[in-house]
């Protein structure tokens, strides 16, 4: 669910507003500990076994104030590469549709689907490009994909298992073949010729560096200078023209009004700042100010419309700013670094310490109306198991560690089955592996997949009935945050366990609080665990991801490579 759906009464107790860096200090070296695999992961106790072990008064009969953060599970889809309906090589939106049960097959009670609440569609707009961030046509598909009519079914269908669906947007600028930009370029009468930035007309300069990509931002266009800071075949749209920001809002209101749940912002802060010398608070403020109002426009059609930014930033003041009445969410990217470094250094890296004080930075921007958007990689980034150099067990402590923190948790198509995949960008969006045959029923074929087709266990088939299985661990995890409210829902607190392996923390709602507990190592590691800050014990396992787990009176036992969550 997203926030602006759920009434919840919000009190915050954490003292003092601070101004922070998301980035924690990154710990470097890895430990070379190199133990075998542990084996599978035990099937998760019932509730109804916990409840019968449970002899002291549970944690909710405690009162506990907190800042919630209702969630669900995202699922980003490269559409081009996920399933293809019709036989051309080509994933399309009639094979999401196809594949949903795969996703959440509305059966809560069925273990063979990840249990995702939520699906982020990378570009759907018809593009010259294979990614579509150029975008030619704003309210149309890109007939590679399907029609509207297509959309609409997938909206209706995943709906019906619960699953919402959000588009991205990609509204800093368009593509240098869009019907507006050529008019623009060919005719300094044209109505769009202010629509866009070119420097003879604004008496500016053509020269300066890009803020959103390398190099000059300026291209030349029959005599004249546009402005495109991410590339020259993306030219930015002039934000300070009134006609544009108008048709940006429509066209929002256009999709909202097909059925999608809301939207991913691509390239978000980068409204305004075009330049190098444009980074400055003052330009921040205008960002957050267009935002703002695109956010009241969106909320004529759908109040609830669910709104995450790319603000790829480290700095929480400044990723705060956007949460101020205009996002729901902003993408976590300091704290993907972290995750990712501390499964490979096998090390705790104070997570849990710099997000609760973060959080409580967000939830006073924000009147608490805000959810985190965290993940491990995505459509731009090297993948998970690739920079974690194929290793099973970190990249099941990487699911671990993303999947019990609080926010809306993003998994990239194929992270959960283990794809591989470095950059250039094409690598790390190849075709999603359904099946050990390089061909197959639903198979994209697009791109050579250089990367993982030599790998006869990085698929769907393979994995599925595989009890220790990358996938088959997704969705314990998916299973489990989905069950616990305190996993799903709540607010997170630090917590000292006093070794350097060991990754702890609380995650507490108003009525229930749960330890997690992770062995980042490959050896047996034992904590003394400590009552927290009302001075409740926690006393009895509740989920485990690995056998031999124990806890004799205060000692907690952790098995290599394991997550253990105790109440």
């Amino acid at each position: 669910m997203d926030k602006r759906a759920t009434s919840i009464a919000k009190k915050h107790t954490i003292n003092g507003l601070l101004t922070l860096s998301l980035t924690a200090a990154l710990l470097s070296g890895c430990s070379g500990n190199n133990n075998n695999i542990p084996s599978s992961a035990s099937p998760s106790p019932s509730p109804k076994a916990n409840t019968a072990q449970n002899t002291t008064t549970p944690p909710a009969a405690k009162t506990i104030t907190t800042d919630e953060q209702p969630s669900t599970v995202y699922y980003e889809i490269f559409v081009r590469s996920f399933y293809d309906s019709d036989g051309d090589g080509i994933g399309d939106l009639k094979g999401i549709t196809k594949k949903l049960d795969y996703l959440n097959d509305g059966n809560p009670d069925t273990t063979d689907d990840l249990g995702i609440g939520g699906i982020w569609l990378m570009p759907i707009n018809p593009s010259p490009s294979y990614h579509g961030y150029d975008v030619t046509d704003y309210r149309a598909i890109n007939p590679d994909y399907g029609t509207i009519e297509d959309l609409q079914e997938l909206v209706t269908e995943a709906h019906k298992r619960g699953i919402k669906v959000i588009m991205d947007l990609v509204v800093n600028h368009t593509s240098k073949e869009h019907p507006w930009f050529v008019d623009s370029a060919k005719n300094k009468d044209s109505k769009y010729r202010d629509w866009y930035i070119w420097a003879e007309d604004q008496g500016r300069p053509a020269n300066g560096a890009s803020a959103a990509g390398s190099g000059s931002a300026w291209h030349s266009l029959l005599g004249s200078h546009y402005l495109g800071g991410f590339w020259e075949g993306m030219p930015d749209l002039n934000f300070d023209h009134t006609e544009v920001r108008n048709e940006m809002k429509d066209i929002g209101k256009f999709w909202l009004e097909q059925g999608v749940d809301g939207f991913r912002l691509d390239a978000a802060k980068h409204i305004y700042e075009d330049l190098l010398s444009d980074k400055s608070q003052a330009t921040t403020n205008k960002n957050v100010s267009w935002w703002q109002d695109f956010r009241k426009a969106m909320n004529e059609v759908n109040p609830q419309a669910y709104i995450v930014g790319e603000v790829w930033e480290n700095s929480a003041v400044t990723v705060g700013a956007y949460l101020d009445q205009a996002f729901d969410s902003s993408f976590n990217f300091g704290l993907a670094e972290t995750l990712i470094n501390s499964v490979k250094t096998e090390k705790d890296s104070g997570t849990a310490f710099t997000l609760e004080r973060t959080y409580n930075l967000y939830s006073k921007i924000s009147d608490s109306h805000f959810t985190d958007a965290i993940f491990l990689t995505n459509h731009d980034q090297n993948r998970v198991m690739s920079q974690l150099d194929s290793n099973l067990d970190h990249a099941k402590m990487a699911a671990a560690l993303l999947l019990t923190l609080p926010g809306n948790p993003y998994i990239y198509y194929g992270e959960e089955i283990g794809m591989l995949g470095v950059k250039p960008d094409e690598g790390i969006r190849e075709p999603m592996r359904w099946m050990t045959a390089d061909q197959g029923e639903g198979q994209t074929t697009w791109e050579v997949d250089s990367n993982n087709a030599d790998d006869v266990s990085i698929n769907v088939e393979s994995q599925t009935n595989d009890s220790s299985s990358l996938l088959k661990r997704y969705r314990e995890l998916i299973a489990l945050r989905n069950e616990v409210p305190a996993l799903r829902d709540g607010g997170i607190r630090d917590y000292t366990s006093g070794n350097a392996g060991v990754m702890v923390y609380e995650r507490i709602t108003t009525e229930d609080q749960v330890l997690v507990v992770h062995n980042l190592t490959g050896d047996e590691q034992i904590i003394t665990l400590h009552p927290n800050a009302e001075g409740i014990s926690y006393t009895k396992i509740q989920k485990t991801t690995a056998d031999k787990v124990t806890l004799n009176s205060d000692q907690l036992t952790l098995p290599p490579y394991s997550t253990v969550i105790v109440d």
